[in-house]
């Protein structure tokens, strides 16, 4: 029985909604851009079965993913849940099996399987391309493969028995130079190890290269960043350990005395050339991009300077306080006498963690950096659960990194807004010359709408309008017909 009143506490617009949905040649307002042909798949979090705990995270809820195909000036929707196994057995049974998020020791018996934790994962963070195909990733589990047109799951996959790791991160990234691939598995041998495995896939999705390393303890590592030559893994403040696990608690608690890392990893390299950097009480999740000034590796992106869990118990009992992200510029010396990272602010604007750029200068000096925020001093007419991480984000800012200056989008007093992409206007067009796309909750009208921008001016293009309200969404990619093989 689908009773969400006894354990789940988010009601109205952001109540799971349970449904999959196609919707034909949607709604628009305003004009779309005749030149955005393919897709924005979206992954969504939406309870199949209300968690078993109040306090349990959004983080381990279904997932769900969603498309906005375009196409001739028009688009269609399509959304379906990812038919894991979790979903499934939850779906055979009736009920929700599952206990806390990566706690497998306090799952049901019949799903219980301590040995191979992956098995439970979600699938519901982040749409990636590989290898000309679709898939669900969460860094807590295996990708599982979806067909890109009608998003029916196909099943988890280990690329054909060359990935050894039970995990493997919801943020591989792609170097547009090389078309090359670089992924990695955090926990990869089980739960709370430190054991880390990287590697390179190339164009068809052919692992060509990897190793295995440990990091100095078992943190949340969720996104990398890429340069040239290297690939950076950040880590910090999150903690785990298996006597947690087997008291049946969240898999992550906030250590404020941990110092933050970050795992420099060669491409091509050997295990032992694995160098770890130390700075201070960090949260870092996602990353914007990086690059190498000649024997210094420069990482942007957003942090805060201490804990932006509100789900994850403080070691010492201490009161969850929200930390405010800022983007900030990170550098290591990688031929200096010092393992300390050295960090600057480059905005002072808090900003939310879902930092996204132009990503053919990935691994290269870049300009924009486009991302969300909540602006005061815009009106607000909605209303929003009481919940230390939900703010009326209600702008898009593409923030210049050479000349210090913030270009604004504000989507209006009713509405929060998801995490922007940007779309090249075409494959040689400038830095910065195309579009940003990203969806906004319309609060008032229990809707969801997708927006349009010139990403030049950003100023709104058009609106995609859907009769209905989605779950929340975690990320989003744009793919084009050069990337997948559309209907």
């Amino acid at each position: 029985m689908a009773d969400f009143s006894l354990t789940h506490s988010l009601s109205g617009f952001f109540a799971p909604t349970r449904f999959e949905a196609d919707v034909v040649d949607c709604v628009v307002t305003g004009t779309i851009p005749p030149e955005l042909d393919g897709a924005f798949y979206r992954m969504h979090g939406d309870w199949l079965y209300a968690p078993k705990f109040k306090d349990e995270s959004s983080l381990s809820a279904d997932g769900y993913i969603s498309m906005f195909r375009f196409r001739g000036g028009t688009v269609d929707y399509r959304g379906r849940y990812v038919k894991t196994e979790r979903y499934c057995r939850q779906l055979a049974a009736r009920k929700q099996l599952y206990g806390y998020y990566r706690s497998p020791h306090g799952d049901d018996p019949e799903v219980r399987d301590t040995d191979n934790p992956h098995l439970r994962t979600a699938a519901n963070t982040t749409p990636v391309v590989l290898g000309g195909r679709l898939y669900a990733t969460k860094e807590e589990g295996l990708p599982y493969e979806l067909d890109p047109n009608t998003l029916e799951t196909r099943g988890p996959t280990d690329f054909d028995g060359t990935w050894p790791s039970q995990t493997f991160t919801a943020h591989p990234k792609r170097d547009p130079f090389t078309g090359d691939t670089l992924a990695y598995g955090y926990e990869s041998t089980g739960l709370a190890s430190n054991d880390v495995h990287v590697a390179s896939f190339d164009a068809d999705g052919r692992v060509t290269w990897s190793l295995d390393f440990q990091v100095p303890y078992s943190s949340m590592l969720h996104d990398m960043a890429l340069t040239e030559n290297y690939v950076i893994i950040p880590g910090g403040g999150t903690v785990t350990s298996m006597e947690r696990l087997e008291a049946g608690r969240p898999h992550w608690a906030w250590d404020a005395k941990r110092p933050s890392y970050y795992a420099v990893i060669p491409r091509g390299g050997r295990s032992e050339d694995v160098r770890i950097f130390e700075g201070p009480e960090r949260s870092i999740v996602h990353t914007a991009n990086a690059w190498e000034e000649g024997d210094t590796l420069v990482m942007d992106a957003p942090i805060a300077s201490g804990n932006t869990w509100p789900w994850f118990e403080d070691v010492d009992g201490a009161a969850f306080t929200m930390n405010g992200f800022t983007l900030r510029r990170v550098k290591l010396d990688l031929r200096g006498n010092s393992l300390a990272a050295q960090e600057s602010e480059l905005f002072d604007r808090d900003v939310t963690s879902f930092t996204r750029i132009d990503e053919r200068f990935l691994t290269r000096p870049n300009r924009y950096i486009w991302v969300q925020y909540a602006d005061p001093d815009r009106p607000f007419h909605a209303a929003l659960p009481d919940d230390p991480r939900l703010r009326p984000v209600n702008c898009y800012g593409r923030f210049d990194v050479i000349d210090g200056t913030m270009l604004p989008y504000f989507v209006g007093p009713d509405h929060v807004l998801q995490e922007p992409v940007f779309v090249p206007r075409s494959v040689d067009a400038g830095e910065g010359d195309g579009w940003v796309l990203g969806t906004a909750h319309n609060l008032v009208e229990m809707r969801s709408e997708l927006v349009i921008l010139d990403a030049t001016t950003m100023t709104e293009c058009g609106r995609v309008i859907l009769p209905f309200r989605n779950a929340y969404q975690v990320h989003a990619i744009w793919a084009s017909a050069s990337d997948l093989a559309f209907d």
